[in-house]
C-alpha cells in the first residue's frame, strides 16, 4: 500500500509492507551502517509487525521496522536512511508513518532506544524520553 505520491520533493514514496529483496535492504544497511553484514531479512519481516520503505525511483533508499508485542507496545527497529537522501526529513517522514501504521493494527504505545545523539531525531519524531533499562544479552 502507498502512503504517499511523493514526498516535498516530489520523486520519493512511502510503501507499507512492500516486498523488499535481501540484495536491496543489504545494499541500503551497508551504505547506511559500516559494520552491516550481508544477511536475510526475511526471518526479520517475518515477525514484524509491519514496515514502511521508501524509494526513490527504483532504489531503496528508507526502510523502518515495526515489531509488537500483540498487544499495545509496538517497537521502531532498524529506522535507516540512505546516507545521500539523509537531512531531508525523510527519517521524521519513515517514523511518522510507522506510527500511523501501528496505531492502525492496535498499538497504544510506540517505543523507541536510540543512541543520545538521536535525541533531536526522535523528538522530531514525536517521542519523548523516558527511563528505560537495557540489558545485553
Amino acid at each position: 500500500m502507498v502512503i504517499n505520491d511523493s514526498s516535498p520533493a516530489g520523486d520519493e514514496v512511502l510503501a507499507v509492507r512492500p516486498e523488499l529483496t535481501d540484495a536491496e535492504l543489504n545494499e541500503l544497511f551497508g551504505a547506511s551502517w559500516p559494520e552491516h553484514r550481508a544477511t536475510s531479512f526475511a526471518p526479520v519481516l517475518a515477525r514484524s509487525l509491519t514496515w514502511i520503505a521508501a524509494r526513490r525511483g527504483d532504489r531503496l533508499v528508507g526502510f523502518v521496522n515495526v515489531v509488537g508485542d500483540g498487544g499495545a507496545h509496538a517497537f521502531v527497529l532498524d529506522t535507516t536512511v540512505h546516507p545521500d537522501e539523509r537531512r531531508r526529513g525523510l527519517g521524521v517522514r519513515l517514523v511518522q508513518a510507522a506510527a500511523d501504521e501501528a496505531r492502525a493494527r492496535g498499538a497504544e504505545w510506540l517505543h523507541v532506544d536510540y543512541e543520545p545523539h538521536l535525541e533531536s531525531f526522535y523528538g522530531r519524531c514525536g517521542f519523548r524520553p523516558t527511563a528505560a533499562g537495557l540489558r545485553r544479552l
